[in-house]
């Protein structure tokens, strides 16, 4: 294959695998694009399986994530390239277990290793664009509550390098090569086949919520410009909700959910901020969930806390966010970055990161509460479950984003975290978008985009710890040790490989007999004086 074709295969097959995910959802592309990187590396080494990597890896991201541009297109650039390079080890990795036998699983938990490297490091991670979150809607996402993320991640892969295989090597043609091909479809397809989507049922008791989406005026980074205002709506919608409530055309919930950033001012600084919050609570009756930004322990620090406010006593426990997003929420390094990007200094402060789970006591309800993108972060919703939540609540700000794609992703990163740990999700967003998902995965009840609005429902509660809450980071563990066995593997052989090559030294043993020593040649006879003519 020449270069050019590897080249284009590359950069087709990473806009292939960005075109599955929301907003255009083509999930059908995902299996041949993981297969296309595959065939692209096949038979390359060190650096150039690196480059082709790299080259799928950053058509892949600046596709998947052109939404960053509201920050800066430089943020965009650099955040593709960083998380391109991960996928450049990909390249490397599969061009190295692609000379194993049985090759197609190894480099399948190389899929793996390189979306867990990348949603740990470095500062935290940013595991945007794993496999396993294009799946929602489709049969694969079934896996979801049995594998969790990288199970499933790893499912797709799967099916991806099983394609490449049969199509690098014509296997089709053969009977054998077919069966395991099959084999691994079958697999791939097991949860679905199983035929509970979604492990547990509901339970008796139930809780009604109402989750508040009080709009916000502004847009892009001008989104909050008017903080005050972003509050006033969100007290308001409460209180409309209350003389609901009082007229009897709707029930009173058992607590209220509002959205990150729903004050973007302290409330424990600012008092008239405090009253208003307070008067919206005592109005409805009810605890409320409210989401602020308030101070933390350093003159610029700030905290994203969730916090449980109460009629008639006010603020009580709190969850503070425990994965900021860095040069988001943050800037690593600030006094060092600074010196040398003026536009850091839009970040003026640093969201201190909290130490807890998001497990809060709402109305008697263990409620598991994450913030905006810690959905996508594996631990800390799995933190929550294991801890007790019997109901998941994502608290979101997406105001900057509107009109891109990011709210779509975050959204269906939400449905497939209902299937993973079978319960119910409220989803509470400034401007959207805001749903209540069940634990198929399945949205039963959606706010419109930038809009008021109130979505109430009466939501069972659930207990059950799925297959991959109780497993997943087993699993998790034995995908990195065969994806790091395989790669083992192929340095060993090629350590074999270097030694054959080299030439044989002479044998010489310690017990070989010595070599004979040197005789002198035979003297010639001397000559017949007669025959030679002469004498005396």
């Amino acid at each position: 294959m020449s270069g050019t074709v590897r080249v284009l295969l590359a950069v087709f097959s990473g806009l292939a695998a960005a075109a599955a995910f929301e907003p255009l959802g083509w999930v059908v592309l995902l299996v041949p694009a993981v297969a296309g990187l595959s065939i692209a590396v096949h038979g390359l080494r060190g650096r150039r399986a690196f480059g082709t990597g790299l080259l799928f890896g950053m058509a892949f991201m600046l596709a998947l994530l052109p939404w960053i541009q509201v920050i800066g297109v430089d943020a965009w650039i650099g955040l593709s390239f960083l998380e391109a390079l991960f996928l450049g080890l990909l390249g490397v990795l599969l061009g190295r277990v692609q000379r194993l036998p049985a090759w197609p699983l190894w480099a399948a938990c190389c899929w793996v290793l390189a979306e867990l490297l990348r949603s740990t490091v470095p500062w935290g991670g940013f595991p945007w664009g794993r496999l396993a979150f294009a799946t929602v809607d489709t049969p694969l996402a079934a896996a979801m509550p049995w594998l969790g993320s990288s199970g499933t991640s790893a499912l797709v892969a799967l099916l991806g390098t099983t394609l490449a295989w049969l199509l690098l090597e014509r296997r089709w043609r053969r009977p054998r090569a077919m069966v395991a091909a099959a084999v691994a479809v079958l697999v791939a397809a097991t949860p679905a086949l199983a035929g509970a989507a979604s492990p547990g049922a509901d339970g008796d008791d139930t809780v009604r919520v109402a989750a508040v989406q009080g709009n916000v005026p502004g847009k892009g980074m001008d989104a909050f410009a008017e903080r005050r205002a972003v509050l006033d709506n969100h007290v308001r919608a409460t209180h409309e909700l209350a003389a609901r409530i009082d007229a009897g055309t709707t029930e009173r919930p058992d607590f209220v959910v509002w959205p990150e950033n729903s004050t973007d001012i302290d409330p424990f600084e600012d008092a008239s901020v405090a009253e208003d919050i307070q008067g919206a609570v005592d109005a409805v009756g009810v605890p409320v969930l409210v989401g602020a930004m308030v101070g933390g322990p350093g003159p610029i620090d700030v905290r994203n806390q969730g916090i449980v406010w109460s009629p008639g006593t006010g603020p009580g426990e709190s969850y503070s966010k425990t994965h900021p997003v860095p040069f988001g929420e943050y800037i690593p390094h600030r006094a060092q970055l600074a010196e040398l990007f003026e536009r850091l200094d839009q970040i003026p402060r640093d969201m201190v990161p909290g130490t807890e789970p998001g497990l809060l006591d709402l109305a008697g309800t263990p409620v598991g509460d994450v913030i905006c993108f810690e959905v996508a972060y594996d631990g800390v919703v799995h933190d929550v479950v294991d801890g007790g939540a019997e109901l998941l609540v994502v608290q979101t700000n997406n105001a900057t984003y509107m009109d891109t794609g990011q709210i779509e992703q975050q959204f269906a990163t939400a449905r497939l975290r209902a299937l993973e740990t079978s319960r119910w999700v409220v989803v509470v967003a400034t401007n959207g978008v805001s749903g209540i998902i069940a634990p198929d995965g399945s949205v039963v009840d959606r706010a419109p985009v930038k809009e008021t609005a109130v979505l109430e429902r009466v939501v069972p509660l659930r207990d059950v710890l799925t297959p991959a809450m109780r497993f997943s980071r087993w699993w998790e563990l034995g995908l990195l040790l065969v994806a790091a066995g395989a790669v083992s593997a192929t340095i060993a052989q090629d350590r074999r490989t270097r030694r054959s090559a080299r030439p044989a030294p002479p044998a010489a043993t310690a017990d070989a007999a010595p070599a004979p020593a040197p005789q002198p040649e035979p003297r010639p006879a001397p000559a017949d004086p007669a025959a030679a003519g002469g004498g005396r």
